[in-house]
């Protein structure tokens, strides 16, 4: 179990897991800029980043979001996919970038004066950009900012990008993987807007091992729907959520199997961090759901109890109204047209049968043992810009049918998460 008693022990841990791969650099600068679609008193503060190769790569991958109304990022990533390599990411905190009338342009723009100043081509480099969502990006302070930003290029830590990605999160994200001769490091930002079918973030991962474009490109599909696609804290899905493998091969290859469960191993722990650190969570919660028909229905399932409004407010209330699990479960059902044999459902909450042979199963000291379990489990919703602790509520569900269970990580649902979005653009 990870446990930090302030910010000081967590950021000493992150400094060891953010030494970059061989082959890797990467750059933070702060810039100030005035948004033409709002007056405010003082300038805003903008964040960039940039992680590059030393030289380009024929081995990366990514997956975006699939949102119809996608930011110009993830328009211009879906474009480089079909490159013959790529060099590096571009990445600004603040304004993603998503539908403005010049949005496409203004990120080719900034991409072809970075790839001037590192001796390329524009089409060598992604563009990521997340935070307020229909504001232009201010391109002429970010263009301004570029030399001072390539010259500070660093093949130390990529603790600073992950600082510098985040908008609403209160504490950086950084996860590591040794693998073989070489290793896996990845960032994440994300707090809302966290739903699957992308996770509603910006990733990015760096590896020093060999791994050819086809099988990278599998392996990351593979273990981001099995992370990144199975945590939930609002369920909204956002226009910009990007996650980016880059592969120097400096290291040499890797065992297939190895790399794999390295990859995977990394990004479960960002989705994680992602959860816990999310707006305004009081509770992270642990849905797990087997025996289902399918993998589709348990995951749906699992989805379903996550996403319930009910359920997230009751969990942040220490209060086990398990009738609402149960409902939430009898709702997808139903509205899936799935058949079940409600008799061989068992639900339980921290160990605790709550239902099995279609009843509840409660009585006045099992409320008492589950409302103490979930205030034992409960963060301080105040944003302390750590992990407090790695604690879940835990509910796992059992049907009627033979599929292998499946995992979804979600949150509760508490004032401070209205009040950070309702002060978003505050």
């Amino acid at each position: 179990m990870e446990t930090y008693d302030s910010e000081t022990s967590y950021l000493r841990q992150l400094e060891a897991r953010s030494v970059l791969p061989d082959g890797f650099q990467c750059a933070a600068r702060e810039i100030r800029f005035s948004p033409s679609e709002r007056r405010t008193q003082e300038p805003l503060r903008m964040n960039l980043s940039l992680i590059v190769l030393d030289k380009e790569t024929p081995d990366f991958g990514a997956v975006f979001t699939r949102n119809k109304f996608p930011g110009a990022p993830v328009l211009i990533g879906r474009e480089r996919l079909q490159r013959p390599t790529v060099r590096g990411v571009l990445v600004n905190n603040k304004i993603s970038n998503v539908c403005t009338r010049n949005g496409y342009e203004d990120a080719r723009g900034l991409l072809g004066r970075l790839g001037e100043l590192l001796g390329t081509t524009e089409e060598s480099f992604f563009i990521a950009s997340t935070g307020i969502i229909g504001w232009e990006l201010p391109v002429r302070e970010m263009g301004e900012s570029l030399p001072d930003l390539v010259s500070g290029l660093e093949p130390s830590s990529v603790l600073p990008v992950a600082r510098a990605i985040m908008t609403t999160d209160a504490f950086p994200k950084v996860r590591r993987a040794a693998v073989g001769r070489g290793s896996i490091v990845g960032i994440a930002k994300g707090a809302g807007m966290i739903e699957p079918n992308m996770a509603t973030l910006l990733c990015f991962l760096c590896t020093d091992l060999g791994v050819q474009r086809e099988r990278l490109r599998e392996d990351l599909a593979w273990c981001v729907e099995r992370s990144l696609n199975r945590i939930s804290i609002d369920g909204d899905q956002s226009t910009s959520d990007t996650a980016l493998l880059l592969s120097s091969g400096r290291r040499g290859p890797a065992d297939p199997a190895e790399f794999r469960e390295g990859l995977l191993a990394v990004l479960a722990g960002l989705a994680f961090d992602i959860v816990r650190n999310g707006e305004g969570i009081g509770h992270v919660l642990r849905v797990e759901v087997g025996q289902a028909r399918n993998e589709s229905t348990a995951l749906g399932v699992a989805r379903a109890i996550a996403n319930s409004p009910l359920v997230k407010t009751a969990i942040f209330g220490n209060d086990p109204n398990v009738g609402r699990i149960i409902s939430a479960v009898g709702d997808y059902l139903g509205n899936a047209g799935e058949a079940v044999d409600n008799r061989r459902v068992t639900v339980r909450m921290g160990g605790e049968e709550i239902f099995s042979g279609g009843c509840f199963r409660l009585d006045a000291e099992k409320e008492e043992r589950l409302s103490a379990y979930l205030r034992g489990r409960a963060l301080d919703t105040k944003r302390i810009p750590w992990p407090q602790h790695d604690k879940t509520v835990d509910i796992e569900v059992t049907l009627d049918g033979s599929s292998p269970s499946v995992e979804v990580i979600g949150s509760d649902l508490s004032y401070d998460y209205v009040k950070e979005n309702a002060d978003y653009r505050s």
